[in-house]
């Protein structure tokens, strides 16, 4: 009978079933806590412990021996102690012998020794098969369920039979085994708890710098320059005004950023006239930070929508609207209406609006649960052609808002452009590259390339 694991009430099996023993070498908080989940799916645990009779902690339904005498009872044994705690099992080396260990260990840093853990205990016990897993699953997630974390388990072991199962004990607890290979690959896997945020560092560098750089760009333009020349005091300006230039510019470089490298991959494979020639390790990197920067970008543009939802809400904007009424009445004057100012401005909502519901589609079919709904070609449609067309509508939204100031040379403070010139550099030369690749000429050969067609091929 299979094995199944239910979250909250242990499993009743049938009593003509002998139930599996695995033995587990550590009573703290994870070795407790592994113990409890492998009881709930139908497993007989066998703690070792250097003090068997100090341990009340124990989930019900375990028992517990020494160290030698727990190693007898499982020839599979899980090894929930410290590196440096490792020695005592050169004391067992006898008992180990052709047994299953399973290294769940971790490291206070990357590098810390010169060999992996899962090594150094195969050094110590050249007898046993073990086998490097559960690493990368906290204490947290076993108690709270697979649902509420991930669900992944890393495995590698030099022995195929000892590691398939091992990852068979993985499946029964409701997770998902992930086969890394040999146990060469245990230094790599135990890197992964240790990292952090290692695709996000990047993206979160890039904003950082885009965002100082524009702010304070800003504050020049629109805080300085006013103090100098007119006396003026628009430091109020650097608490929403700045901000909300900032964020929508950032947005947009962004998310023009995430198809960037796609168009320069497309223009080295035209140029190599292969696809079988590696593009450079930087050009790598930033590809697999797209995701990260796309969301990121979407962030910024969630921070534009709400910073400009608060605009009427703002002192300066009521006591102007309220003063500039006053004036007009007392002047008896009124501003003729503009049918061409009421297109832009109905325009530049319009594109803005569109930009970002498309944005927010984008952010949602990123998500893992949407994606695997999905097959590839839907997929790719929804990240490439919408992805495209959401550049556009942005892109089009900052020209627009630009209306017929856009270049004019009243609007240049020391020779400054306003900062969403600058934020249009980027996405309008990747719209237009791309434009020229989309070409049938370009394409039809970028097509072949990309089918495995080569330039200078003899065959």
């Amino acid at each position: 009978m299979e094995k199944t694991c239910i979250d909250v009430l242990p499993l009743t099996m049938n009593s003509s079933e002998k139930q599996e023993v695995v033995c587990i070498f550590g009573t703290g908080d994870f070795g407790r806590s592994l113990g409890l989940k492998m009881l709930q799916c139908g497993y007989s645990i066998v703690f070792g412990s250097r003090n068997p009779q100090k341990n009340n902690l124990l989930p019900n339904g375990a028992e517990v021996l020494s160290y030698s005498e727990a190693a007898k009872k499982s020839d599979i044994i899980i090894i929930a102690i410290h590196r440096e705690h490792y020695d005592f099992l050169t004391e067992l080396t006898e008992v180990l012998n052709g047994k299953i260990l399973v290294d769940i260990s971790n490291n206070l840093k990357i590098n810390q020794y010169p060999e992996s853990n899962a090594e150094y205990l195969a050094q110590l016990v050249p007898g046993a098969h073990v086998v490097k897993a559960f690493n990368t699953i906290s204490a947290w997630a076993l108690q709270s369920g697979a649902l509420d974390a991930s669900r992944q388990v890393f495995v590698c072991g030099n022995d195929s039979k000892a590691k398939q199962r091992v990852m068979d004990i993985v499946r029964n607890l409701g997770l998902t085994p992930m086969d890394q290979g040999s146990l060469m690959a245990a230094k790599e896997i135990e890197k992964y708890p240790l990292q952090l945020f290692p695709m996000w560092r990047f993206p979160f560098y890039l904003s950082a710098v885009l965002c100082i750089f524009l702010f304070f760009y800003c504050v020049i333009r629109d805080v300085i320059y006013p103090y100098v020349y007119e006396k003026k005091d628009n430091t109020f300006r650097m608490a929403i005004s700045i901000p909300n230039r900032v964020f929508p510019i950032t947005a947009l470089t962004l998310l023009a950023l995430v198809y960037l490298p796609g168009v320069i991959a497309a223009i080295l494979q035209l140029y190599r006239g292969t696809k079988y020639r590696r593009f450079p390790d930087w050009l790598d990197h930033w590809m697999l930070c797209r995701k990260q920067l796309g969301l990121l970008a979407l962030g910024f543009a969630f921070l534009h929508v709400l910073y400009t939802l608060v605009i009427p809400i703002r002192y300066y904007v009521r006591w102007r609207s309220g003063n500039l009424t006053v004036t007009q009445a007392i002047l008896k004057k009124e501003n003729p209406f503009s049918t061409s100012s009421a297109w832009l401005s109905d325009s530049y909502v319009a594109l803005g609006i569109l930009g970002f519901f498309l944005f927010v589609l984008l952010g949602i079919t990123s998500l893992p649960s949407v994606s695997n709904a999905v097959n590839w070609r839907e997929f790719r449609f929804v990240q490439s052609k919408l992805g495209y067309l959401t550049l556009i509508l942005c892109t089009a939204h900052t020209l627009v808002y630009g209306g017929k100031k856009f270049l004019s040379p009243s609007n240049l403070r020391w020779y400054l452009p306003a900062a969403y010139v600058l934020g249009l550099i980027i996405p309008c030369t990747m719209l237009v590259i791309k434009f020229v690749l989309i070409m049938p000429c370009v394409d039809n050969t970028l097509t072949r390339i990309r089918q495995g067609w080569e330039r200078n091929s003899k065959h």
